[in-house]
């Protein structure tokens, strides 16, 4: 009977409109949620009986339609390791499970979120606010990344071990007018150790276009008191270079000078020993026959334009910072930084798909496809935007609107109920 029908039909619409309650109401909670992506509400019509003649009532069910895929606005944030991701994919994250030896267990399975509310715990790994660690790819000594795994990324706190010197460059200009005053310089090197030690250099004049270059090095237990080697410039070369450039070395001791090859370095080799045993340091002046590294031309004075080596001091960590390549880079206080991991994006076919879990995480479906593990920026993935977060996307305005439809429409099936209602009451009392 068409009564008991329509009541049936009107009471899947109170089903259903309270469902698209439901989602408007999990929408406006988590309206300031970091990553929340909304759930919009998709109505589908179930037919009974349909012909040219007759169309029995049929009923309504309301099914989510999530938005994955919908981006939320970016807005800076003051969190160094925030980070948000500009256009497509997530970032993959590991949910803790326990503890062994001081540090967390994990689960297997591989979590995905858009929250990227980062910050570092008291163990080194980068966790969420919602309590995912983040996980990504390891590097070598190099940088490079590991890409044929990923797992939570650790930053390692420890010091940064001290590096001995082992190349000096020195780009100056010797003066050509004043040749009868030495000229004195110095540079420091570092030992094994990460300790500064000077090496005192003198150049004297020995004649036309001819520098004696001495180095004294105070620090020295190696016993070696002498270090010179001769340097010709121009026309003092055989055969002569381009004015004011290296073109060879000569007579040395203690000094050990490479040989003049046009355009080669122009390398001056000694070791000493401050108390760890012999160090090799090779002092680079340029090239040969090339205006670069150490010059004679005009001048009265002796100029530095530029000198470095490639010694490094003891180095406690500072700060750990976070590239737009996804390179996750450690910051010491002596001025270095080590690249320990990059951060994937990884992308789905389909990822309305995927299964929503606690915390706007997300478990792979067969139905959103195979995770797809991308270097930020390439194959489809969004770049990522560090010092920032994704707000929710949901539209307050937009819900309030859902909310009046929602409300009106479940008032309309109820009115459709009590019409059902009366009438077969009518239909009872016709026996009277």
């Amino acid at each position: 009977m068409s009564l008991y029908a329509s009541m049936n039909t009107a009471i899947s619409g109170l089903a259903a409109q309270s469902r698209a309650l439901g989602h408007v109401a999990d929408n406006v909670a988590n309206s300031q949620t970091t990553g929340f992506k909304r759930t919009d509400t998709n109505f589908v019509s179930y037919v009974t009986r349909s012909t040219l003649h007759v169309n029995q009532p049929g009923s309504v069910a309301a099914r989510p339609d999530y938005t994955n895929t919908v981006q939320g606005t970016v807005q800076q944030s003051d969190n160094p390791l925030a980070m948000a991701i500009a256009g497509q994919g997530m970032f993959a994250v590991a949910m803790p499970r326990g503890a062994e030896n001081g540090l967390p267990t994990f689960d297997a399975r591989t979590y995905y979120t858009r929250a990227g509310d980062f910050k570092m715990n008291t163990d080194g790994y980068l966790v969420n606010g919602q309590g995912y660690y983040l996980q990504g790819w390891g590097a070598d000594s190099e940088g490079n990344p590991d890409r044929s795994t990923i797992k939570p990324l650790r930053v390692d706190q420890s010091v940064y071990n001290p590096v001995a010197t082992g190349n000096v460059n020195l780009s100056a200009n010797l003066p050509a007018d004043s040749t009868t005053v030495p000229v004195t310089a110095q540079i420091q090197i570092y030992d094994s150790l990460g300790r500064l030690h000077a090496v005192d250099m003198t150049w004297t004049n020995t004649g036309t276009n001819q520098w004696q270059l001495s180095m004294d090095i105070p620090d020295d237990t190696s016993g070696v008191t002498t270090r010179t080697i001769e340097v010709n410039f121009g026309t003092a070369a055989s055969p002569a270079t381009p004015a004011g450039t290296i073109g060879s070395f000569g007579t040395a001791a203690g000094l050990t000078g490479s040989a003049a090859v046009s355009g080669d370095p122009a390398v001056v080799s000694f070791a000493a020993d401050f108390g760890q045993g012999a160090q090799t340091i090779q002092l680079n002046l340029g090239s040969f026959n090339v205006a670069s590294g150490m010059t004679q031309y005009s001048g009265q004075e002796y100029t530095l334009r530029d000198i470095s080596q490639d010694g490094v001091p003891l180095g406690s960590f500072s700060t750990v910072s976070l590239n737009d390549n996804g390179d996750l880079t450690v910051n010491y206080d002596n001025g270095q930084s080590r690249v320990i991991g990059r951060v994937p994006i990884v992308t789905f076919s389909d990822p309305d798909k995927l299964q929503k879990a606690d915390g706007q995480a997300y478990l792979r479906t067969q139905e959103s496809g195979e995770a797809r593990v991308n270097d930020p920026s390439s194959n489809g993935s969004g770049k990522i935007v560090s010092s920032s977060l994704e707000s929710s996307n949901v539209d307050i305005a937009s819900e309030f609107s859902k909310l009046i439809l929602a409300q009106r429409a479940y008032s309309a099936n109820t009115k459709i109920v009590t019409a059902a209602d009366e009438l077969l009451q009518d239909t009872l009392n016709m026996r009277r």
